[in-house]
């Protein structure tokens, strides 16, 4: 919590307000959605766009099917009568691949990149575009909320994190910037991706950080809403964030000159601490482990310790061994920290490996109605 606390207090001292005013003209968008085989959530996710709250004719959506081999393609054209696009490319290269490529063939002014299988209430587009009319602004991300998929017992766990995510981006924007957008909904000035990104780093991190070296600060928009279903199997959950943390932190090291404060200044103190510093705990967390059994030997404390943390982790373990989460509140939460820990040092040993992740196939979720 020591982060968010001189977040809250620099905020305090000099809050940075997003200059919006309140024009006529709307600014050209196009909405991009990148999608391999998705079939089965194409046409909802289409008639979502399609309702969006924002005059028609400065709406481009555009649909980039990486390589799918159902019929994703065909779902897709049926819609060409009500404008929209599709970008098929043959070869799959993943998602960031498939953003590039979709620069090309956009006209707007604005791109918005949403991911195929969250669903985006037709009001909150609005705030998103209507935060670029701040001339210093290059990068505006969504508000998540997490969606309950079925009850499952973890969700409260996984949906607590996602607010206290947000609270923080609150107090980054207020600050100054954002270090990291909302994979799922967020928009950027479509010179932030002038440069193609490697295939196995990650647009909506990135974006922040090209933003920032082009000038621009980033903001998170909480008027923005899109509303992100979690999926109810803990082994698709854990191979999610592996491969997000993963791509997370190879674009950090990517934009590593990012973390330098002589040069950066707020920025990279943000960086560090939100980014570097989170994922950090999750390389050494097996070592605290062998420390604490190493000290157990000779301390009464370190055996207390230990044994609470060898429980907490053998009953996240059985719990995750059923592949679904369990309504008890205390044993998924033991089960979701085990698969957060799992994920987060296997993303780091992916990254120190310098594995490129580019594709992968897209976790199954359920559709969210507004």
């Amino acid at each position: 919590m020591g982060y968010p606390l001189i977040l809250w207090v620099v905020a305090a001292v000099r809050s940075r307000p997003t200059a919006a005013r309140e024009t006529a003209a709307w600014p050209s968008v196009t909405v991009t959605v990148p999608v391999h085989n998705a079939e089965a959530t194409i046409c909802a996710t289409l008639d979502s766009l399609l309702a969006l709250d924002y005059p028609p004719e400065r709406l481009q959506v555009l649909v980039i099917s990486d390589g799918s081999t159902d019929g994703t393609d065909d779902a897709v054209r049926r819609y060409a009568d009500r404008g929209v696009e599709l970008l098929s490319l043959r070869e799959r290269r993943g998602k960031t691949a498939a953003e590039n490529a979709a620069v090309a063939v956009s006209r707007g002014e604005i791109l918005v990149n949403v991911d195929a299988t969250i669903t985006i209430p037709p009001q909150s587009i609005k705030p998103l575009i209507r935060t670029f009319d701040d001339p210093t602004i290059g990068v505006a991300s969504g508000r998540d909320v997490s969606i309950s998929a079925g009850g499952m017992g973890a969700t409260y766990a996984e949906s607590g994190y996602v607010r206290y995510e947000m609270w923080v981006r609150d107090l980054e924007t207020r600050v100054g910037s954002i270090v990291g957008a909302s994979g799922c909904f967020y928009g950027s000035r479509r010179y932030v991706h002038g440069r193609p990104l490697p295939p196995g780093l990650s647009w909506d991190f990135a974006a922040a950080m090209v933003a920032r070296k082009q000038g621009y600060r980033s903001v998170s928009v909480p008027q923005a809403v899109c509303l992100v279903p979690r999926s109810a199997e803990i082994r698709t959950e854990l191979r999610r964030k592996v491969r997000t943390m993963a791509r997370g932190l190879s674009t950090l090291f990517y934009h590593r000159d990012l973390m330098n404060p002589s040069r950066y200044g707020t920025f990279a103190f943000m960086l560090i601490s939100h980014k570097l510093l989170r994922w950090l705990p999750y390389l050494l967390a097996p070592i605290a482990y062998v420390a604490l059994g190493v000290l157990a030997v000779e301390s009464v404390t370190a055996r207390v310790l230990l044994a609470v943390a060898s429980l907490g982790i053998a009953v996240g373990f059985v719990d995750m061994r059923s592949d679904k989460w369990t309504a008890v509140r205390p044993i998924a939460l033991a089960a979701f920290v085990v698969a957060v820990f799992s994920a987060g040092f296997l993303a780091w040993w992916e990254a120190i490996r310098q594995t490129q992740i580019a594709t992968w196939e897209p976790t199954p979720r359920p559709r969210v109605q507004t």
